[in-house]
This record gives structure tokens, C-alpha cells and sequence, in this order.
């Protein structure tokens, strides 16, 4: 009975889980549903709610600001749009900080989260898996002798929150192995290994 039900739950468990998030993910992005006049929305028009066209809508967005803004015209919005944000007390720093952080994380020509490393950490003989950031900048690097390098550690099952650290180039072992890979890794707190052939194949 025992082996019964501990095998159920590993069926169930993350497939609820799978769903919950896609519901709860699903079910926030209908909200841009809400962005259309009334009588555009789908219960207006066919007489029913339609799960998903949110996330549809808000991909078709995300696209078309992506594609307006490569011109002369769009580029020239954006600026003005950014200068008058940066005019407005509070805002300023808020959208200016986000930003910045948005253009590490998702430009392409970005450093961040490229490398899974190795590092010691909380203490000496003691490893965890961290992430490459980037290189410590501003006065902070004229406080740092030699090489030093960025780091963000996640914490385990919630990668999400984590700490900064800034170490030595040579503490630090570059891993062959892909980001996804070791966030799984992470994630799974160790129990997920990743096989041999997948960490030589993602860093090909």
C-alpha cells in the first residue's frame, strides 16, 4: 500500500503542480483581455469566455511593440517616452533601475546567466552552483584586488531568491554545463543529475 501511494504521488504531484502554474500563469495574462473595448472581448462576440486569448493577445503585443520600435519612428517614441519617465521624481530611479536589470537579463549581447560555475561557498570545502553575472564595476572594483568576477548563487527549490557575490577569477571553476541544466540541477536540490552526454552536449 505504502509503495502504492508514494508512487501516485509521484504521478500527481508534479503533474498538479504543472497544471496550477499554467492556470495561474494562463489566468493572469487573460487579465490584458481586459485592455480591449468591451464589446471586442470574446464575451461579446461569440457569447463565452475563451481560456488562453490573453496569453495570445499579449504575445501579439510583445511582438508588435518589438517590431514597431526598429524603425526611425518607434525609436524615436521610445527615447521620448524614456526622457519624460526620467523626469518624474521616483519613477525615474525605479524605471531606470528595472531597466537596466531587464537589458542584462534578455539582451542577447548580455553576460548574465551564461556560465553555470563552481564556487565554495558558504565556507571553504563546501560547493555550490553559481551563476556568471558579469564583472564588479564602479568604485567598488578600486577596492578589489585582482581579478574578480560577479556572481548570483540561487537558493534550492526556489531559485529566484539568492545571493550576490563577488570572488576571485581563479575561486571560481567554469562548468561544462548549460544553464537550463544546472537550474534543474538546483531545483531538484541534487536529486536530478544530469546525465554525462547532456552536459557535454550543451556545451557544443
Amino acid at each position: 500500500m505504502r509503495k502504492y501511494f508514494i508512487t501516485g504521488l509521484l504521478i500527481l504531484v508534479p503533474l498538479v503542480i504543472t497544471l496550477w502554474v499554467l492556470y495561474f500563469f494562463i489566468g493572469t495574462l487573460d487579465q490584458t483581455l481586459l485592455l480591449l473595448p468591451q464589446h471586442w472581448r470574446p464575451e461579446s462576440l461569440i457569447g463565452f469566455y475563451i481560456p488562453g486569448l490573453g496569453v495570445i493577445l499579449t504575445l501579439l503585443i510583445i511582438f508588435l511593440t518589438g517590431l514597431l520600435t526598429q524603425n526611425f519612428i518607434g525609436n524615436y517614441v521610445v527615447r521620448a517616452w524614456e526622457s519624460l519617465l526620467q523626469r518624474i521624481p521616483i519613477v525615474n530611479s525605479l524605471y531606470s533601475s528595472i531597466k537596466q536589470i531587464s537589458d542584462t537579463l534578455f539582451s542577447s549581447s548580455g553576460n548574465a546567466f551564461r556560465q553555470a560555475v563552481l564556487i565554495q561557498y558558504p565556507r571553504e570545502g563546501s560547493w555550490t552552483i553559481g551563476f556568471l553575472t558579469g564583472v564588479p564595476g564602479g568604485d567598488v572594483k578600486n577596492h578589489l584586488p585582482g581579478e574578480y568576477v560577479s556572481l548570483y548563487v540561487p537558493t534550492t527549490p526556489n531559485p529566484t531568491s539568492g545571493f550576490f557575490l563577488m570572488m576571485p577569477r581563479q575561486d571560481v571553476i567554469e562548468l561544462d554545463m548549460s544553464v537550463d541544466v544546472a537550474l534543474k540541477y538546483i531545483v531538484s536540490m541534487g536529486v536530478v543529475t544530469p546525465p554525462a552526454n547532456q552536459i557535454h552536449k550543451s556545451k557544443s
